[in-house]
């Protein structure tokens, strides 16, 4: 099956086939509407190698997360596709699970595949790995590390709004012995929320007790081992903000295993409010940091880098704001309770 055949049975001429196939707006409606019909009529399915070669678009973005199966990434991926359609565009997800070989590979399959831009949402990985990438002029974005050059977006995340609302919240309740488990430290974003929590900490009169943070990895099983870490040491903490919410999920397991009632006897506060924080028992309060419209920046940023006929020498900036959002793991440091009683 191929045009020839379209074109035969639409009356029109290969070129016109073409034309409609790709949505050019200068085919007429009436034409358009009798090669459609003929393309359903004989199950014709355009191959998109061959449109990308004569068009020069394959009208593909690629999408590549650290890992699928943390709870934070599947609905960026699903907002992401879900636009992109919207758009008449497909996406070719990749997950990189923070191994520098798979990114490699994962770039140079994008590369086969003539992507039109690609959206980096690792958290982490290394930027001189896309060095394919932004040689050969593909539009990328980024999360928090964008470097300054044309064709490059940069999503910056106001960590500090969400964060000092949290750290806010949590001194109205009376807590000062507030501790922090932070990601790993090498991931930039991670030391961002950090460098957040000291900061606000200090605003407030708080000096950060060292003795209460600790770096984590990220995981429900790193959140349980750092704070068993932390309920090892001379002052346990009432108040936990935890880098994300896999972190804080595994603080509220150890805490159950340690027989530690939350929020009667410890508040935590996780960070991005995945849909699971929901359905923990209590509720997570958490620092949202929304994946919806995170997809919906990072897939704007890519279309209008591809549709910008000149690009901006030092690329484009876009920001995303967190928020605080209050469900049950939060309650009034008990100590103080107990002092007003």
């Amino acid at each position: 099956m191929n045009i020839h055949e379209i074109a035969r049975r639409a009356r029109v001429s290969t070129a016109t086939v073409s034309r409609t196939i790709n949505r050019n707006p200068t085919v007429s409606p009436q034409l358009a509407k009798r090669v459609w019909k003929a393309v359903e009529e004989l199950g014709y399915f355009p191959s998109n190698q061959a449109r990308a070669l004569v068009s020069g678009r394959s009208r593909i973005l690629g999408l590549i997360v650290s890992e699928i199966t943390n709870p934070f990434f599947p609905e960026i991926v699903h907002v992401f596709e879900e636009v992109a359609v919207q758009n008449n565009y497909e996406i070719l997800v990749t997950s990189t699970v923070h191994d520098h070989e798979r990114m490699k590979n994962s770039v140079r399959r994008m590369l086969e595949h003539r992507v039109e831009g690609v959206a980096v949402m690792t958290f982490g990985m290394e930027e001189s790995l896309l060095d394919d990438l932004r040689l050969r002029n593909v539009p990328l974005v980024f999360v928090d590390v964008g470097p300054q050059r044309p064709r490059v977006s940069n999503i910056r995340i106001d960590y500090l709004r969400g964060i000092r609302q949290a750290v806010q919240h949590l001194a109205a309740l009376r807590h000062e012995r507030i501790a922090f488990i932070s990601g790993p430290l090498t991931i930039k974003s991670a030391f961002a929320r950090k460098a957040a929590f000291e900061q606000v900490m200090k605003e407030i009169g708080l000096e950060p007790d060292s003795a209460l943070m600790i770096e984590g990895d990220h995981t429900m099983e790193g959140g349980k081992v750092a704070f068993g870490e932390l309920l090892a040491r001379n002052q346990r903490p009432t108040a936990v903000i935890c880098s994300n919410d896999m972190t804080a999920i595994g603080v509220m397991r150890k805490s159950h295993l340690e027989k530690i009632a939350i929020p009667e006897e410890l508040s935590v506060i996780g960070f991005d409010n995945i849909r699971l924080t929901r359905y923990m028992s209590p509720p997570l309060t958490s620092i949202e940091m929304s994946q919806s419209e995170l997809a919906r920046i990072a897939f704007r940023a890519l279309l209008e880098d591809v549709q910008r006929a000149i690009p901006n020498p030092k690329g484009s900036e876009y920001v995303l704001e967190t928020n605080l959002v209050l469900q049950e793991s939060t309650a009034m440091n008990p100590a103080r309770n107990v002092q007003r009683g």
